[in-house]
């Protein structure tokens, strides 16, 4: 028989924390706020959760691997914005934090999962961070349950 491992949805019991940009405000409030009513829809407690709030997206990975070594939560999720202006820029700020998350979640044994935007314009960012049903943030926060579940069952199987 074929031994299978299916994902879960709970964040009952699960330390969370978030680490979100700030720039681009409007567009991370409303992936914060997408990714905290997942959490608590889940079955999370807000003592069990932690927002971290940086200048932008090249600060998220530094601050994730604060966050891991200080508060040991359960799971990371990732939240920005980087909105492609006139200048390289934005190649380099998204290139960057794309990079050291993808790093940093294979270096921790912990899911640690990527939500930042990268649109084209302003429109897309707020496309994306809307409503529940089209809010990354709330696809990100379950995305990160889905691999705690994995992760946890996982290891059981050592």
């Amino acid at each position: 028989m074929i031994d299978q491992i299916n994902s879960k949805i709970s964040a009952k019991d699960q330390k969370i924390v978030i680490v979100t940009a700030d720039f681009n405000h409007e567009i991370t409030e409303s992936l914060t706020d997408g990714a905290m009513d997942a959490f608590l829809h889940h079955d999370g407690s807000e003592r069990d959760l932690t927002i971290i709030h940086v200048p932008g997206a090249f600060e998220i990975p530094s601050t994730v691997v604060q966050a891991i070594n200080s508060l040991q939560p359960d799971a990371v999720v990732t939240l920005g914005a980087v909105i492609r202006g006139a200048t390289p820029h934005f190649d380099f700020v998204a290139a960057e934090a794309a990079r050291g998350i993808s790093e940093l979640s294979k270096t921790y044994d912990i899911p640690i999962v990527f939500g930042v935007l990268t649109t084209n314009n302003l429109e897309q960012a707020l496309e994306r961070a809307g409503t529940k049903a089209m809010n990354k943030g709330w696809e990100v926060m379950e995305s990160a349950l889905k691999m705690l579940s994995i992760y946890q069952q996982i290891s059981i199987r050592k």
